[in-house]
């Protein structure tokens, strides 16, 4: 999909912008930070990653003039969890109802557009913030991501993209600054997540022989279309990213924010999204601060989407809060290694609780941790008697925790296929209660080895760094509680019987 041109109104609010900032240059200013984040966008779609469906020129340039991070993952591959997460710099366990798809963030979670904007920044958002919930029940009285601008428009290039013009809303935003006003903004693409326009990709130009399965897909050309449609989410997604830098940069003040560019989570797509594998948890990360982060760098160290929150503190000259269980990364993006860089970064944690009312006659969820290290994926089912995308209905609502699409009609309608049977068996079917991965000879993560006698010493060893850890971070499971979590308003659907009866799903 062709980048549009700025507008004449993207581009008269930048002469807008430009005039509030006229006078500060010779003061030492505290960074603007713009925080771009899509929604459902996994690693590696992007065109700067190699992949050749989702052409992405704004976060490649992020990536080039800053560091690219090739093991970003998010601690909760489900939307609320995991944008509280980044919201509070905390362990999503630790959020009680805040863990939950589609419930509450509790108000005594302290969040860092919070603490910045005391600290003198005008904050806010557009598109999709903290989100799904209802952030009133929490006891607070806005978005936890800030004050919102949602109010402008746009002509869409097809019925199932946003209405929203992102653009006009950041730029209608940076007008209500004072001059020599820092800001911290949260731009939330609502793309690429579900629903898509079926053959839009195609309609656009792309090609199904482009694609690049993701690993726990069949091949055909319904999936492949699928992710064709997926990838044309993205640009558009990109293509906002682009005209709000060139907003900062007319108004000369791109060098002086610090630009960070991800996704929540991985693709709506089974055996991704709401799993703790590859494809669920593994998101893009981009990061870009003018001189202060020396660019043209690629860092392999692991990242967790908590670790922006103190990163953002840190940059703005504030101390994280004691609350807060992740790390900043600033040292990382002011120094000059590339590679492996900070040891200790050696790991990546994730969970999730309730995604959608999704087991049978119960708001019950499926627990879930994992560790993951270069070499191994360990994850710990806490109640595998459960179904972990949900039940087989027989109707549209059947698995309720994998997004609907073409992709998953097409295993549901071939799960007896030889060349299915076998996919549809890992993203569908119930699983033990240990799992464990050699990512060296096991890329895609089939072959679950925690039965095997030769790994009995490596799982007992990420299992016990596990349990470690979640100990340290009071996560419930580890403290023989967390039956909370199924206990939670859910804000969506009404009930799991409204649910079960009707068969109506809110879309997330």
């Amino acid at each position: 999909m062709p980048v549009p041109k700025p507008s004449r109104r993207d581009f008269l609010a930048a002469a807008a912008v430009g005039a509030t900032t006229l006078g500060r240059a010779a003061t030492p200013a505290r960074p603007n930070i713009l925080f771009a984040i899509a929604d459902d966008w996994s690693w590696p779609f992007a065109s700067i990653a190699g992949d050749k469906t989702a052409q992405t020129p704004n976060f490649d340039r992020i990536a080039r003039e800053g560091v690219l991070f090739r093991q970003a993952h998010t601690v909760a591959p489900t939307c609320t969890a995991s944008r509280g997460s980044i919201l509070t710099g905390q362990w999503f366990a630790r959020l009680e109802s805040g863990g939950d798809l589609w419930s509450a963030l509790p108000a005594k979670f302290e969040v860092y557009p919070d603490i910045l904007e005391r600290a003198g920044y005008r904050v806010g958002f557009t598109g999709k913030g903290w989100d799904p919930g209802n952030y009133k029940a929490g006891g607070r009285t806005r978005n936890p991501a800030g004050p919102e601008f949602n109010r402008r428009t746009a002509d869409l290039p097809n019925k199932d993209i946003s209405k929203l013009d992102y653009t006009a809303n950041f730029a209608e935003f940076l007008a209500t600054r004072t001059a020599g006003q820092p800001f911290c903004f949260w731009y939330g693409g609502h793309e690429p997540h579900r629903t898509y326009e079926v053959g839009s990709g195609l309609r656009a130009g792309k090609r199904l022989e482009d694609v690049r399965l993701p690993t726990g897909l069949p091949d055909s050309p319904e999936v492949r279309g699928d992710l064709l449609d997926y990838a044309l989410e993205i640009e558009w997604f990109d293509t906002h990213l682009g005209r709000m830098l060139r907003i900062l940069e007319d108004a000369g003040e791109l060098d002086n924010t610090l630009v960070v560019v991800t996704g929540d989570n991985g693709l709506p797509f089974p055996r991704a999204k709401a799993n703790l594998y590859e494809n669920g948890t593994h998101v893009p990360l981009a990061v870009r601060w003018g001189s202060k982060v020396p660019g043209g760098r690629v860092v392999d160290d692991f990242i967790n989407l908590p670790d922006l929150a103190p990163t953002f503190l840190q940059a703005a000259g504030l101390q994280p809060t004691s609350a807060m269980t992740a790390r900043s990364f600033l040292d990382i993006l002011t120094g000059k290694r590339s590679g492996r860089v900070d040891p200790r970064r050696d790991r990546a944690f994730s969970g999730r609780e309730r995604h959608t009312i999704a087991q049978p006659d119960s708001a019950a969820g499926y627990p879930m941790r994992s560790i993951r290290t270069r070499d191994y994926l360990y994850v710990r089912n806490y109640r595998p008697e459960r179904y972990p995308t949900g039940v087989d209905t027989k109707a549209a609502n059947a698995y309720r925790d994998i997004d609907p699409g073409p992709a998953k009609d097409f295993m549901m309608e071939h799960r007896a296929d030889p060349a299915v049977a076998n996919l549809f068996e890992l993203g569908f079917g119930k699983r033990p209660a240990d799992e464990l991965y050699d990512l060296r000879g096991d890329r895609a993560e089939q072959k679950n080895l925690a039965t095997d006698p030769a790994r009995a010493a490596i799982k007992r060893h990420l299992a016990a760094d596990l349990e470690a850890q979640l100990r340290a971070w009071k996560d419930p499971r580890a403290l023989g509680g967390g039956d909370d979590f199924d206990t939670y308003p859910y804000f969506g659907s009404t009930s799991p019987t409204d649910f079960f009866d009707k068969g109506a799903a809110p879309k997330p």
